[in-house]
């Protein structure tokens, strides 16, 4: 398994750029799990991250850990070609690039919403997901 992206399952926000993430991952190569669900429970636990922290993207790839703001530079430059102009982001500061990252994650669900349960996948994704 060498790219997994963890999300908050409940925020539409988090679930509508998953959403994006999967239509962009034409060589399929990316696994999903919530941060809620056994998977993402046990990576929150061995990263030493609250298990109640929903707040942060997480990106596993090829045995590096990214978050928050630099999980989703990375995600996308890995799709390669126009999208690894997204680097162009590591210019700016990581506090930064946090802080804002932070500031949205913070009033995601007052602007955005929240389900009540996770996400669940159609059948034709559910293999890409982890649990």
């Amino acid at each position: 398994m060498d790219k997994v992206v963890l999300f908050d399952g409940v925020c539409n926000l988090c679930q509508a750029s998953v959403q994006t993430l999967i239509k962009l991952d034409k060589k399929k190569s990316l696994k999903f799990a919530s941060l809620q669900s056994n998977f993402g429970q046990e990576l929150l636990s061995d990263l030493n991250i609250e298990q109640d922290n929903f707040k942060t993207f997480i990106y596993l790839s090829n045995k590096q850990v990214y978050t928050r703001s630099t999980a989703a530079i990375q995600v996308f430059s890995d799709f390669g070609g126009a999208w690894k102009l997204v680097r162009i982001f590591y210019i700016v500061p990581k506090f930064i690039r946090n802080a804002v990252y932070d500031f949205v994650s913070s009033n995601r669900y007052k602007w955005f919403g929240k389900k009540e349960a996770c996400w669940i996948p159609t059948p034709e994704l559910k293999s890409r997901f982890l649990d």
